[in-house]
């Protein structure tokens, strides 16, 4: 048994060796190899491994569900974000498929723009896409009917004159041109005096629409974040540009801001569902002074994820980056710390990114989370389905009975803020005890 494996082995070594040299990866892959050659005595105990499984496993094992697995593990065990994208055959879209041909024509190569020109067309018509999912073996196809589709990612209300409310819900492609017909709309009213924004369950979107809806607050050519990573493309600033936050447009949807929205008193409100773009906003206009924070910590998702196509129909989701604040400060499992902590009274039990295994560490605290390791309580978990708190039930955002909103106006308005609801006062009839 032990010489039959150790042919295996060789064998298997010699396989493993001659698809790496056969293998047609990208450019950037040939690049990264020459500067980082494969490690000899890891990938002989890989291929010993692989030879055990083959010759000994209970069942016989494709070759392609071994590497697969392989690969899936070594990018899995990095950080939550980063992901082996496999081709797969599933009814339906989720979010992560990876569009390979729009009717007849391959997508690789093609921009993001020529993309998605292929893919609008007149209302009722159809379109066929091929696509690949993760963990599933095969490419599929879905065929869609074009339609017209709304998607209101931005709502404003005038809460009362002078003050008014506006809710970014994620960041789309038109996020930043349908804020600046909200404020235009606002301002028609009559002037601002002060102004929410809430990006309070935000899950973030769009980064370009995250640069653009800062850079409607905040002066021209202002940084707004930077991403930094090992490599050259990593390393990159956004500032309040039109180059930086248009995408395939000529028209700065920006040139139609009322001239009171850059200097108007503002408050932002976040808490722990507010993520990755909404926590990007949140930062810039931070640090730049422009509004004041309100509400609890933010998930903290502050890293960027690149797709790298294979040369054999699969790509790989890799953690390329972490996003830094105009001040220097890493988002990555830390999120935005508000200026003014208001307790958000009806909040269920929330996981953010710093409760995720195995999830991308914030360098600049890294020393203080490896003192206090060995404190480390459990990481807070989500409410079981079924078991939330009645007396936590969602609010509606702006409403007389959202507390953090309430504390939000009374800033504005240079009032007393409640940090903690008072506790509800319980009926006495209620408080006294059943006779039996």
């Amino acid at each position: 048994m032990g010489n039959k494996l150790k042919q295996v082995s060789l064998v298997c070594i010699g396989v493993i060796a001659g698809v790496m040299l056969s293998l047609n990866f990208s450019a950037v892959a040939q690049r990264e190899v020459a500067r980082f050659p494969l490690p000899v005595d890891e990938l002989r105990a890989f291929a010993e491994v692989f030879g055990a499984i083959k010759s000994g496993y209970v069942e016989p094992v494709e070759d392609k569900k071994l590497i697969s697995g392989a690969i899936n593990g070594m990018l899995s065990d990095l950080d939550p974000h980063s992901a082996y994208l496999t081709p797969a055959f599933r009814a339906g879209l989720k979010p992560g498929d990876l569009i390979i041909k729009i009717d007849d024509t391959p997508v690789k190569g093609m921009s993001l723009n020529d993309a998605v020109k292929r893919m609008r067309g007149k209302p009722k018509t159809s379109i066929r896409l091929t696509l690949m999912r993760k963990g599933d073996p095969k490419p599929f196809e879905v065929t869609l009917q074009r339609d017209v589709i709304r998607v209101q990612s931005v709502k404003s209300k005038l809460i009362e004159p002078g003050y008014a409310w506006v809710r970014v819900a994620q960041f789309q492609e038109h996020t930043g041109e349908n804020l600046v017909k909200h404020l235009a709309g606002l301002y028609k009213q009559g002037p601002l005096k002060g102004l929410v924004l809430d990006l309070r369950n935000d899950p973030g979107g769009l980064l370009n629409g995250a640069v653009g809806i800062s850079a409607a607050f905040l002066p021209s050519k202002a940084l707004i974040v930077s991403t930094d990573g090992r490599t050259e493309d990593a390393k990159r600033k956004f500032v309040a540009a039109p180059e930086d936050y248009l995408r395939g447009s000529k028209d700065d949807y920006l040139r139609g801001l009322p001239a009171g929205v850059k200097t108007v008193p503002m408050v932002v409100l976040v808490n722990a569902g507010s993520a990755s773009a909404s926590e990007i906003v949140a930062g810039a206009l931070q640090d730049h002074k422009r509004a004041v924070v309100m509400g609890v910590q933010t998930f903290g998702k502050g890293s960027v994820q690149t797709i790298l196509p294979l040369g054999n129909k699969t790509a790989i989701k890799l953690t390329t980056a972490r996003y830094y604040t105009p001040g220097g400060r890493s988002i990555q499992a830390k999120g935005i710390t508000p200026d003014i902590v208001i307790d958000d009274p009806v909040a269920q039990p929330r996981v953010r990114e710093a409760d995720l295994e195995k999830h991308l560490t914030n360098q600049q605290e890294r020393a203080e989370a490896e003192k206090s390791a060995a404190k480390k309580t459990a990481p807070p978990q989500a409410a079981p389905a079924g078991s939330e708190d009645p007396s936590r039930a969602p609010i509606e955002f702006a409403s007389d009975k959202d507390f953090q909103f309430k504390q939000a106006m009374n800033h504005l308005k240079g009032l007393p803020v409640q940090t903690a609801q008072a506790p509800q006062a319980v009926d006495p009839k209620l408080a006294q005890p059943k006779k039996n």
